[in-house]
């Protein structure tokens, strides 16, 4: 070996922990928080048109969905095992007006939710 020649250092490599992986990747390829904004209030006004609600929008209680449920109708919410949900209002029957992380808002059974 001759002197010029420089010995190569080891560095360890770090490994970023996966959440912060996804949060930086979705903070720097996704949506801009304008653009979410903006489809947050179209899909605030869908609902106020369709479900014909005039109240304020206020968060009631947080539930978890238990199970994993497509809607069958267009006033259904699609929910998925674990999703977080806000629940914005109470009706007669077996179902709750929720809203999901997106902001979209539907019906949900009570029986499918967990609200611990």
């Amino acid at each position: 070996r001759e002197k010029d020649d420089k010995p190569k250092i080891w560095m360890p490599k770090f490994w970023m922990a996966k959440e912060d992986k996804d949060r930086r990747r979705s903070s720097d390829d996704g949506e801009s928080n304008a653009e979410k904004s903006k489809k947050m209030e179209k899909e605030e006004k869908f609902f106020r048109e369709t479900f014909m609600y005039n109240k304020e929008i206020k968060v009631i209680s947080r539930a978890t969905a238990e199970c994993s449920v497509p809607s069958k109708r267009r006033v259904d919410l699609p929910v998925t095992a674990g999703e977080q949900l806000d629940v914005i209002d109470v009706t007669e029957g077996k179902a709750v007006i929720c809203r999901n992380s997106e902001g979209r808002y539907g019906y949900v059974l009570v029986e499918h939710l967990n609200f611990r």
